[in-house]
């Protein structure tokens, strides 16, 4: 109660004092240190239970402990879920999207640390996963929680949790251009004046912090040495096109995984499986342990013999030929590891097996031109361009795409060919597939306002609220002069035909019965089953309200009339439903 007081003072104050845009800025810099320290935590809990796995591993032979480490990680997830915390976590950055559309931003007060514990213990035991999700979902929960205790409104929550999934991307990836770009391209976060100064605060503040904790050194520290040749176009366009296949598989194979693992009813049987398979494929392939960065640097500086790395295919490190064999197994199988890691119970985000797929297909891409003399390109900027081409067709953010690449490698240099390769995977994977890895599920499902405005604005209104019951009714049985009589106490122009059951046998409009209305000669022998007709068009009391919409657009009527199954319930009109979904768009909508 002391807590709810001061509050409520503090509030009281605050509304005197600060205006809404000052104290969204402020709120915008403590969210981007609070997120900043978040992403610190998380990524030196991860480095510190990674070297102390696998600090000790040879590099010339296998290690058996790759096979048990991820299944005990996400064990231990699993006895925090299902033990401590009872709740379910959802997934990073779909679980923000949701919130934003299904939840009026409001995110569990649990998600501001349960992402941060369970995401390392995921990644640290080798979690094929990353860890950019649950660093979004912890700065969003923790925007969206402060919204909630400060009693902000929508606007105002969902506004901070942009600027917490900004400051997250800006802090973990170092990278505060791209941050921006994410909040707007991914967040889909509605950018006005008023919002982007907090916008900025946020991500420099969230990347400052992650300066100060864990140095301004790059994600992937990258020397140009061979800078954008014209002649190469034609190579940058084939692998804008090879990564936009391979992000479609990436896509395709996420979902298919995730609807297969949720079939399986039991937990034990789901972690199991999925524990088995990531366990096999990071004993087979070491690379594929945790997220992956360092093997991407190596491969970036030319040292993708490292690969083979702690691998029972050791031996076979010199040969090209293998080499190439493994850089497309690493590239096909991560997808799975990463699929048997969610499948399981992991906790983590798809950024670093994006990140880690597009830089081996790019080298993949490159070296095959090479070797067979199909040209002479350089082999490390492929595989730098090779993600943003990743990137930008998994996640369906091509400006997120070409600056974070840009950032988290210092690449600025190679800035067209980011572009064309990013714009041609984006544009082919769109074709295929018109939903990102992160709105797949939520779209299916309606529960996306960020992506689907439209549909997701009219799911949310109900029949039921906009039905119209001051129809007058009239019997089949009656009489033109029963009718007459009824008319004339309506201020309705339509007139629905419904007997003592309910039973909707038809209905009549004033227009069509006018010429004989005045004329008392039919009045008794005019009966109102031959004036009535059946509409064409007829809306169910559980339809969903978008082919609501449609049957006013086909049939060009003002009014609907709505039955429960053939009994007349009342009627629903155009103007209504439209006065409905423009209230609820600015509700959602900034000014």
């Amino acid at each position: 109660m002391k807590i709810e007081r001061l509050l409520e003072r503090f509030t009281t104050w605050r509304l005197k004092h600060i205006s809404d845009k000052q104290f969204m800025i402020i709120l915008s810099v403590l969210i981007g240190m609070a997120v900043g320290g978040a992403a610190v935590i998380i990524k030196n809990s991860v480095h510190f239970i990674q070297h102390f796995l696998t600090g000790w591993f040879a590099d010339s032979y296998g290690n058996l402990l790759y096979f048990a480490y991820p299944a005990v990680g996400i064990l231990l997830v699993m006895i925090f879920i299902k033990f401590i915390l009872k709740k379910p976590i959802g997934d990073g950055v779909p679980n923000v999207l949701f919130a934003i559309s299904k939840t009026n931003g409001l995110m569990k007060p649990h998600n501001v640390f349960s992402s941060v514990i369970t995401s390392a213990f995921t990644v640290g035991f080798g979690g094929s996963v990353g860890l950019e999700g649950p660093t979004v979902a912890t700065g969003a929960a923790i925007g969206s929680n402060a919204g909630r205790l400060l009693g902000l409104n929508y606007k105002q929550i969902v506004s901070l949790l942009g600027f917490a999934s900004a400051g997250a991307m800006a802090s973990i990836f170092k990278a505060p251009i791209t941050a921006i770009v994410f909040a707007l391209e991914v967040i889909m976060l509605d950018l006005t004046m008023s919002s982007l100064v907090p916008l900025l605060a946020s991500s420099v503040v969230a990347a400052l912090t992650s300066y100060f904790f864990l140095g301004q050194n790059v994600l992937y520290p990258f020397e140009i040495n061979n800078t954008f040749k014209l002649g190469n176009v034609p190579y940058y366009i084939g692998l804008g096109i090879v990564t936009a296949l391979f992000s479609l598989y990436f896509i395709r194979t996420i979902a298919f995984a995730q609807k297969q693992f949720q079939k399986i009813k039991s937990w034990v049987l789901r972690f199991s499986i999925g524990a088995t398979i990531l366990g096999v494929l990071v004993f087979l392939f070491p690379p594929l342990f945790g997220e992956g960065y360092q093997t991407v640097n190596n491969s970036l500086n030319g040292n993708y013999f490292t690969i083979f790395d702690s691998s029972i295919f050791y031996g076979y490190r010199d040969n090209i030929i293998a080499i190439m064999v493994m850089l497309l197994v690493l590239t096909l199988f991560k997808v799975i590891a990463s699929s048997a890691t969610f499948g399981a119970g992991g906790i983590g985000g798809i950024f670093a097996p994006t990140l880690f797929t597009g830089a081996h297909i790019g080298l993949l891409y490159a070296l095959s031109i090479n070797y067979f003399g199909l040209g002479t390109i350089p082999v490390s900027n492929f595989a730098l361009v090779g993600m943003a081409g990743m990137i930008s067709g998994v996640i369906h953010g091509p400006l997120t795409a070409i600056f974070l690449i840009a950032e988290i490698t210092g690449g600025y240099h190679l800035m067209l060919p980011l572009m064309i390769v990013a714009t041609i995977s984006y544009g082919t994977v769109k074709f295929f597939e018109p939903d990102s890895v992160y709105t797949i599920q939520l779209s299916k499902k309606i529960h996306l306002i960020t992506h689907h405005k439209d549909k997701a604005l009219l799911s949310l209104m109900k029949i039921n609220a906009l039905i119209e019951t001051n129809f007058a009714t009239i019997h089949p049985k009656a009489t033109l002069r029963d009718l007459v009589k009824v008319i004339s106490e309506s201020s309705r122009n339509v007139f629905p035909v419904v007997d003592q059951n309910k039973k909707f046998h038809g209905m009549i409009i004033m227009d069509q019965v006018r010429h004989i209305m005045f004329r008392p000669e039919f009045y008794d022998t005019t009966s109102v089953k031959n004036l009535m007709f059946m509409p064409t068009h007829t809306v169910q009391i559980d339809e969903p309200m978008e082919e609501v919409a449609q049957k006013f657009q086909h049939s060009g009527k003002y009014n609907l009339v709505v039955l429960d199954h053939d009994k007349y319930v009342g009627f629903v009109s155009r103007a209504n439903v439209f006065s409905k979904y423009r209230e609820l768009l600015k509700d959602i909508s900034e000014h």
